[in-house]
């Protein structure tokens, strides 16, 4: 299926679930865990599109925000102040 965006189409391998403030990308899942792959993921997402921040949600979880959240930092980021 072609995507289209501001009239033009988005032929893209790839697509980020949501991105917050043009700053954070979500990655969202409902697996049984959440493995290196998915770390991966995130993270070669926040690299080509140069993003700061990243937030894995996994939500077959009982607790989300105690099991099912995992917050990634781009690396060429890392030394900024929180």
């Amino acid at each position: 299926m072609d995507v289209y965006y501001k009239g033009h189409v988005l032929n893209r391998k790839y697509r980020q679930d949501i991105i917050v403030e043009n700053l954070i990308i979500v990655e969202l899942k409902a697996i049984d865990a959440i493995h290196p792959i998915h770390k991966a993921k995130l993270a070669t997402y926040l690299l080509l599109n140069e993003k700061p921040k990243g937030i894995l949600f996994n939500f077959n979880v009982l607790n989300l925000t105690k099991e099912g959240m995992v917050p990634w930092v781009n690396q060429y980021y890392s030394d900024l102040p929180a």
